[in-house]
Parts: C-alpha cells; structure tokens; sequence
C-alpha cells in the first residue's frame, strides 16, 4: 500500500505513528524527500505536486497530507480552494514511489463521501479515535520498562487521575518523573503529587464530590483556590455543569442497562472519565444529581447578567443545594 489515513483523535499515538512512517525515509535523504502540507492553510494541489514528483536521489518520498477537513461532514469555513478532482485521480492511480498518508485527528469520515469511498478501497486505514485505561498503563509501563524504572499502584493510580487518564498527558510526565526516580529507580505516589500538577478539570471533580456531599465549607474554599490561580469563575462553573451533565446522563443510562463501553461509545467520553462517573453515581440519586445541575445553570445565568462576585454566587449555590437536600429528605 502506498496510501495510509490515520484517523483518531489520540495525539500520542499519532506522533509515535509520524516517527515510524519517518523512518520509511533514510534520515540522509528525508530533508529532501519527506513533505508536510496542513489542509486548512495550504491547497491540496500543491501536496499532490510533490507527492507526483519523482524521489531525489533516493527510492521514495513520503508526503503528510494534515487535516483533510474534507473527509469529514465538519462544515469547516476555510479560505483555501481545493482540487478535490485531482486527489480522487490521485487516490485511484497513486505514484508508486511515494508513500502518501493523511493525518485525520477526528472521530470518523464522512463515509458518503466518493472519496471516502475511494479511500477505504485504496488505502491502509488505522484508527486510533480510543485508548482504554488498562491500555494507557501498558503504553507508561512499557515505557519506564525500558529505562528499567518501576512504578507503585497508587503512584500510578494518581498520575491516571492528574491527567484524567489522558495518555499524551501521561506521557508528557514521564520524563520528569524518571529524573527524580533516577537514583532509586522506583516512583512513588509522592513523586507524583509534588511534580504532577492537577488539571482544572481534576480539581474541578474533586469541587463535585464536595458538592454532593454537601461540603459547604471544602467546596467554597477550593473554589476560592481556583479564582486565586486565575482560573475564571465562568470556566469552572461551564466544567461544573459539563461534570453533572455528564453524572445524570450516566445516572439515567446505567439504569436502562448501558455498559461502560457503550456509555464511553455513546455519550462519545473518554473510558477513563466514564468510569469514574459510573463509580461516582452509584453513591447518589438522581434528584440530588437533577438538583445541582440545574442549580449550576441558574448560577451561570446569574454570573453572565448581573454584577455580583462569582464566589458569592457559588456560596449561594452550596446553601441553596443543601437546603434543597433538607427538602428531599423530608419528603421520604
């Protein structure tokens, strides 16, 4: 095959796949015979010029065509005219010695689509749209495996959990965790909470479960904490509202027997988050679930039309939300 498309939305793995397809390429000859074109700033025509060119002093080119928008249904607005004719000649009589791949970082093709067509006919396709969590373990183990450095469970239950389960993210820890770990060979679950920075997105799951625990005092000042690293108070009441959004939907699903796979498939959610979702829902019923999100939302409103302090409005949340729990209780 001398067509490939790499269709997913795992950055990790797609730049690992780039290094491989590299080494197609002897690295004396690659300044000359490996091109890069992206899609949303450079016409196709101009990718497909080099990808008909014969190799310079050398067997092959390879030719990286990046963001073929056009593959997919993303009614995307780019000021760039394209010679879709010319690349389906070119996907039906590709050059022989060139090595021709489309880096597509997207959840799927529009299959409806001649070319498309064209392409899953003509082109190795590999997909790389979800890593599951007992996959990404595998990737960061293999990797400390190879400087013969070891991890404890917890340690890496922790990094999982200051990335949220993201595997580029993981990635992208390791090397400061190997330095520190460079004379005992061994990283522990205090290597990672004093080098691994918690994502808002962690610190905001963590602000959830005081939430629904009704943590007045924990969750108000950990979202003091936020406002003072300048995180804006709008951004992490939208995360917030996306993590109860996401808890009822997982609530309502599980109960018309959803599994985590076809939850992750479904709702279009990492595994990882899935997972912690579906741990996190089974301590709580669904009015209280109800109640915050929509609580949230009526903060939201507050924050975008009036001039109150965000921090005042988000204690307002926490005493209303806990009286409405007396209320819920009394009502049993």
């Amino acid at each position: 095959m001398s067509i490939y498309v790499v269709l997913g939305t795992v950055d990790y793995l797609s730049d690992q796949l780039k290094k491989a397809l590299t080494q197609v390429i002897p690295s004396e000859e690659q300044t000359m015979n490996i091109g890069r074109y992206d899609m949303e700033t450079t016409p196709v025509a101009v990718a497909l010029d080099d990808a008909m060119s014969a190799p310079f002093f050398g067997d092959r080119r390879l030719v990286f065509i990046n963001h073929p928008y056009f593959l997919t249904g993303e009614n995307k607005k780019v000021k760039v005219d394209q010679d879709l004719d010319s690349l389906q000649h070119y996907f039906e009589h590709p050059e022989p010695s060139t090595v021709l791949v489309l880096m597509a970082p997207y959840e799927k093709l529009d299959a409806r689509k001649k070319l498309v067509k064209t392409l899953k006919k003509q082109a190795t396709m590999i997909e790389i749209n979800q890593v599951s969590e007992k996959e990404t373990q595998s990737y960061v183990q293999a990797a400390l495996d190879e400087k013969q450095i070891r991890i404890d469970a917890d340690a890496l239950q922790e990094l999982l959990n200051r990335t949220d389960g993201q595997l580029g993210l993981m990635m992208d820890q390791l090397p400061k965790l190997m330095i520190y770990a460079a004379q005992t060979q061994r990283i522990e679950l205090s290597a990672v909470q004093a080098l691994v920075t918690k994502s808002l997105t962690q610190n905001v799951f963590d602000l959830v479960n005081d939430v629904l625990r009704y943590q007045t005092k924990s969750a108000v000042e950990l979202y003091h904490d936020l406002v003072t690293a300048q995180e804006a108070p709008l951004k992490i009441n939208a995360i917030l509202l996306g993590q109860f959004r996401l808890l009822l939907q997982v609530k309502i699903l599980v109960q018309a027997g959803y599994s985590q796979g076809s939850l992750a498939s479904t709702l279009k959610i990492h595994p990882y988050r899935i997972k912690l979702a579906m741990q996190m829902v089974q301590h709580f019923e669904q009015p209280a679930l109800r109640a915050a999100y929509l609580g949230l939302l009526q903060t939201e409103v507050q924050m975008k039309t009036t001039q109150r302090d965000p921090e005042l409005l988000f204690e307002l949340f926490m005493v209303q939300f806990v009286n409405e729990r007396r209320v819920l209780t009394a009502s049993r």
